[in-house]
């Protein structure tokens, strides 16, 4: 037996330095890498064979298909973006141009609402509320989607958290009404499904409606069945100004009696009167974290959230869907109602509308109306002027006419407090936008510009030039953290055995150039990409390499 072991031990051998031998896929040479975890970067050479990393040192005497000469490069994980909301951006446009150009090779769906499950009436209303871009629904539950995205071809890997919203519209509608007994046991029953299928936890956003209406115990009912699948829950919390402190208790108190780690969407004090709750807030969640639960973050590197103008209105208002929306904002005296309570400062509801301060503050982004197209990039205090009538009023008449949310820009935080967030260790990066290009059906309406220069800005602006912190941290917050928070497997990481998601780029120029008046344009700096070993980018221009797959949740039956 000694002698089985030792011939065993020496075929093992022959056959690793035979490999090491055999020509790479890649070699990424010559770069400072930066392995994801925070430590300082090393010079060495990168190996990739297949889609994985095979090797990371000196391979001078190796030779390759593909060599690239990273010299002067900082040689990165390829960046994770926590809140991506490019579900139907990719149906369109699989490449993800403006995120895959910043280096972002992973994308997170589901703030509140995930691409499924679907029953037949949510299928009809997802093509009754299409924008510009048009689709066919094919396909019902969420892993059937990301499956979907696969086949079709992406650039990026996706992954998605199953909605606390879209389990809710699927028993209950969009009804203002609570579940009973049977109808909570089908919404578990939906979040096992799901989870047993790779969803990676559960996803809520709580200033809108339906959402609004679930109660915490409801949350929390889905959470305990998600943390059986070592599921997340992540929250676009009930407040971000008026009650912003009394919604992290909201967060704290799922993540407690559901016993599943929670993280804050787009971590904000949204509202001039709410940016002194900064500290308090901060203090809040690290306090948490000290106590045993496991809570992080992630943000956007703006002042301004980018949402719809019915984030001006009283929940109440949708009960029932748009459709009941635009005919009570066409009933003369409910439109009343709806005006007086916009008007009016409550801690009830998030009123975006008082939280901006100013309708000067606000920025019409999108409409789905020809007609309307034309005031893209126009403040709501201007189309009030233009048409002569009250910013109130002008947003309800902009709504009914356009027969939807109307996309839009609210400026509400900041930049202090953008860069207290920044710096702590715990918070990620999200863009809360799609991945976009500067072409084709894209054009027809204008983006938040996190959807083109986000993840550049944290290496650029804030690292480089303001030194809010230093790139081995920036990096290992783009990458790391957010795979380590997921769960994510074999990602985030530049380590011998991880998949080969790889980004180069140049930490003296990178910079992002969108901006609110012209959102649409690349962010630069970023020369070579790479996604499960397929190069994606290269000298800083798309391959239309679509080498992109579906993640999937740690509790994945497999």
């Amino acid at each position: 037996m000694p002698e089985m072991r030792h011939l065993l031990l020496l075929l093992c051998s022959a056959s690793l330095a035979a490999a090491a031998d055999a020509p790479f896929d890649v070699l990424i040479k010559g770069g400072a890498v930066y392995d994801g975890t925070g430590g300082p970067a090393r010079n060495a050479d990168i190996a990739i064979r297949g889609d994985h990393i095979v090797g990371i040192g000196d391979f001078s005497k190796a030779q390759a298909k593909n060599v690239i000469d990273a010299k002067g490069l900082a040689v990165a994980p390829g960046f994770i973006n926590m809140l991506s909301w490019s579900t139907i951006s990719l149906i369109e446009d699989g490449r993800s141009q403006s995120e895959i150009r910043e280096g972002v090779t992973t994308e997170i769906f589901g703030e509140g609402e995930s691409m499924g499950p679907l029953n037949d009436e949510m299928k009809k209303r997802m093509v009754q509320e299409q924008g510009d871009i048009k689709f066919d629904v094919k396909w019902t539950s969420l892993a059937e989607y990301l499956r979907y995205l696969e086949s079709r071809g992406v650039s990026c890997n996706v992954a998605s958290f199953l909605g606390a919203t879209t389990v809710r519209e699927y028993v209950l509608g969009q009804r203002d009404v609570q579940p009973t007994p049977e109808q909570l046991e089908q919404m578990r029953e939906l979040v096992r499904k799901e989870m047993e299928a790779g969803a990676l936890g559960i996803g809520s956003s709580l200033i809108y409606p339906p959402a609004f209406y679930a109660k915490t115990a409801e949350l929390i009912e889905l959470c305990t069945v998600a943390a059986k699948y070592q599921g997340k829950y992540i929250s676009h919390m009930r407040s971000e100004g008026n009650q912003l402190l009394e919604a992290v208790d909201e967060l704290l108190r799922i993540s407690k009696e559901a016993d599943i780690p929670a993280e804050i969407y787009h971590l904000k004090s949204a509202g001039q009167p709410n940016w002194g709750k900064e500290d308090a807030l901060l203090t809040k969640i690290e306090d948490a974290r000290k106590s045993g639960l496991k809570i992080t973050a992630d943000m956007y590197t703006y002042t301004a959230a980018g949402t719809g103008l019915d984030a001006c209105l009283p929940p109440w208002t949708e009960d029932g869907g748009y459709p009941a929306l635009f005919k009570r904002l066409r009933d003369p005296a409910t439109r009343e109602k709806i005006a007086a309570e916009v008007r009016t400062p409550t801690d009830k509801w998030e009123n975006l509308y008082l939280a901006a301060g100013s309708p000067d503050r606000i920025l019409l982004s999108g409409f789905k109306s020809e007609k309307l197209k034309p005031l893209t990039g126009k403040s709501l205090a201007d189309v009030a002027k233009m048409r002569g009538k009250d910013p109130v009023e002008t947003a309800m008449d902009l709504i009914s006419e356009d027969e939807s949310r109307v996309d839009t820009i609210y400026f509400l935080m900041s930049e202090e407090n953008v860069k207290k967030q920044i710096v702590k260790p715990w918070v990620s990066f999200g863009s809360d936008e799609a991945s976009q290009a500067p072409e084709g059906n894209f054009l027809k309406s204008n983006c938040h510009p996190r959807a083109y220069g986000n993840f550049v800005r944290v290496l650029g602006k804030y690292a480089r030039d303001e030194k809010v912190l230093q790139l081995p941290d920036a990096i290992h917050r783009l990458s790391g953290l957010p795979a380590s928070n997921l769960g994510l497997d074999h990602r985030g990481f530049l380590q011998d055995g991880m998949f080969a998601d790889v980004v180069v780029f140049d930490p003296a120029t990178i910079t992002d150039h969108a901006t609110f008046e012209k959102p649409h344009q690349y962010a630069t700096g970023v020369k070579h990409v790479f996604v499960n070993g397929v190069q994606v980018i290269k000298d800083g221009e798309h391959t239309d390499a679509k080498p992109g797959r579906a993640l999937w949740g740690p509790g994945k039956l497999r």
